[in-house]
């Protein structure tokens, strides 16, 4: 059981160097995350930008030799495009967003000839240290997935258990989140959250346990739970939190970041390879962690 994020450094295999394609990366949260990533665990980092604008950073790439590469690009489009590519054909692992828009870099990982994603649905999983939890929780879908059907949402869980077995969490407790705990017709997040954990029990599932609708309260407490007599093996101890909409999702996300005390890190699903998707918002600390928590995906996939 994962409790911090700085436990990700353990699943990382010393003796093989994670290559980092990073689109447009000279800012400064970006690099800086970076440097750290390169002095700690010893990625490779590929640099996909305009050569004019790595003067601020050249220091900091100059005395980490052998690390870093630079690729000179003449706009965005053509650095998004090239990272992609130099991660579908191999010459690196991990794809990541620098000061581009989520749109631009996503085209580019979209593409159907020479893109990332195939036949699967990509989700965002955020990976939650709290201070008023027990260990690591993953939040999800918070970034891409607007207002998932009941089959995109069976694909969501599927991408986090996934997920969290590259992670060490081999039978992962996902709570299906709604604003109450019994089905009410007038809520399609009860009705949708009762069908899962219906699937799940026959067996569409079979690597993890699933429950709801369960509000957030009986999700991640037991006494909450306890309090309103819910007997389940995942009230009190989820693994994942699983949203009902993207805006839930988001708010769920931000509000733990920026008001709750967590830290997090996270990373796009379902695609070849992992994606780090950071926002502009997004601090150094969770860039960095972001990149140890892709570093470990990717080493066990």
């Amino acid at each position: 059981m994962l409790k911090s994020l700085a436990e990700l450094k353990d699943l990382i295999d010393s003796d093989t160097r994670v290559r980092v394609a990073v689109a447009f990366p000279y800012e400064d949260h970006v690099m800086h995350a970076l440097c750290r990533a390169v002095d700690e665990i010893g990625i490779e980092v590929l640099l996909y930008g305009i050569a004019d604008d790595v003067h601020p950073f050249s220091s900091l790439i100059a005395s980490r030799a052998g690390h870093f590469t630079e690729i000179d690009c003449c706009d965005e489009i053509s650095a998004c495009e090239s990272a992609v590519r130099a991660v579908r054909e191999g010459q690196a692992d991990v794809l990541m967003k620098g000061s581009v828009p989520t749109a631009t870099i996503m085209k580019a990982a979209l593409n159907k000839q020479w893109g990332l994603v195939q036949d699967s649905l990509l989700s965002h999983a955020a990976l939650i240290q709290s201070p008023y939890y027990h260990k690591l929780v993953v939040v999800t879908d918070g970034a891409i997935n607007i207002a998932p059907s009941l089959n995109q949402k069976a694909m969501i869980l599927e991408n986090s258990v996934l997920f969290l077995h590259a992670l060490g969490v081999n039978q992962p407790r996902v709570a299906v989140l709604a604003a109450l705990e019994k089905v009410n017709e007038k809520m399609a997040a009860t009705v949708e959250a009762a069908e899962l954990k219906k699937m799940n029990i026959n067996g569409a599932f079979p690597l993890c346990s699933v429950d709801g609708p369960l509000a957030l309260d009986n999700a991640v407490s037991l006494a909450a739970a306890e309090g309103k007599g819910i007997v389940s093996e995942v009230a009190g101890d989820a693994d994942v939190l699983l949203a009902p909409t993207l805006e839930c999702g988001n708010i769920l996300y931000k509000s733990l970041n920026f008001m709750g005390g967590a830290r997090s890190a996270a990373i796009v699903l379902g695609a070849a390879r992992p994606i780090i998707l950071s926002s502009r918002a997004d601090s150094e600390e969770s860039r960095y962690y972001s990149i140890l928590l892709a570093a470990a995906v990717a080493g066990r996939s």
